[in-house]
């Protein structure tokens, strides 16, 4: 409810950046917690920041001590795929071990509410090509998605314990940029198919890879749901709502039920940029499903959640011209 302060953890990464902006749009007091490890202190449209690490005890019994937090978002994990899979340690330290540290923390200060980033790497590959439920079997096939995994049943075991209530947003692709401009998606390294393909008709890349061209799907690319990111931060919005009304503890699906394959994803960037965008086949990489669509039924009647950005060429735009912006700074 507008007025009550809201720790966002990771709050100066992509996503989180975006959360800030909209808590602070709807009323919400706002603290940020990020150790900039991955997040960029100039994407923060506001609120009290402060520089620090979830894993740390102390400075997490100062914050909470110190301001009065009705609820967490928790957006501050590793997300490189492949790097999970050379560096699982580092993925299972801060993905589980430190958010063991902060849900320990909010126990000792009674803070009852959380919302955790999850994502669709939890449900591993899928047995049919088909849109995946929340109930669909959850087998990861890497570390990144075993400890979203891990955290999720950690919260329930939590919330089964005590007076602890929690929504696991599970998002499929998150993409586009917040529509007034003032913010966009910037990973270093970028690993995320539309700013690969959005940099190459910048000139920041020569070609975009298409990784096999031979799966069981129309045009023989992976087919994937892309969701954007103000979509999901109007999920965050509503998840929080309902718990601070005391609703109940639930995990829901962020996706627009609708793939798109890497093939119609280049197409609609060179439409919208007007740039050839050179592609370069290459071979699959391992791990990759063919097909990954969400069945976000549940948040939609559950919360009523209706995602206003659902076209692909919508969300493609708005990242465009965030990264025209970003490519213009980037050259002074």
């Amino acid at each position: 409810m507008a007025g009550e302060t809201i720790l966002v953890v990771g709050g100066a990464g992509y996503i989180g950046s975006h959360m800030v902006l909209d808590l602070l749009k709807s009323g919400y007091e706002v603290i940020v917690l990020d150790n900039l490890s991955r997040g960029h202190r100039d994407l923060l449209s506001g609120g009290t920041f402060i520089e620090g690490d979830l894993g740390e005890a102390r400075l997490l019994d100062s914050l909470f001590s110190q301001h009065r937090i009705a609820a967490v978002m928790h957006f501050a994990a590793f997300s490189l795929v492949s790097e999970s899979v050379s560096k699982p340690l580092d993925y299972y330290r801060n993905n589980v071990a430190k958010t063991v540290e902060l849900l320990a923390a909010m126990a000792r200060h009674n803070v009852r509410y959380f919302i955790f980033s999850s994502t669709a790497a939890v449900y591993g590959e899928p047995r049919a090509m088909e849109p995946l439920r929340e109930d669909s079997s959850c087998q990861p096939t890497n570390p990144y998605g075993a400890t979203k995994l891990a955290v999720e049943r950690m919260l329930a075991d939590n919330a089964a314990a005590g007076d602890f209530r929690y929504v696991s947003l599970r998002y499929f692709n998150a993409a586009g940029a917040d529509p007034s401009g003032r913010l966009g998606e910037r990973h270093e390294p970028e690993t995320h198919l539309i700013p690969l393909v959005l940099k190459v008709a910048t000139g920041e890349r020569q070609a975009i890879q298409v990784y096999g061209t031979d799966y069981p799907t129309e045009d023989g690319t992976c087919v994937r749901d892309y969701v954007h990111v103000h979509d999901l931060t109007q999920a965050h919005l509503l998840a929080l709502e309902n718990l601070l009304k005391r609703g109940n503890s639930a995990v829901y699906n962020l996706g627009n039920s609708k793939g798109y394959s890497v093939r119609e994803v280049i197409e609609t960037a060179r439409r919208v940029t007007r740039h050839a965008i050179p592609a370069v086949e290459v071979e699959r990489r391992p791990g990759d499903p063919a097909f990954l669509v969400a069945d976000s039924g549940k948040i939609r009647r559950e919360l009523g959640w209706q995602p206003r950005y659902e076209k692909l060429e919508t969300i493609i735009e708005t990242a465009w011209a965030w990264h025209q912006k970003e490519a213009a700074r980037n050259s002074r």
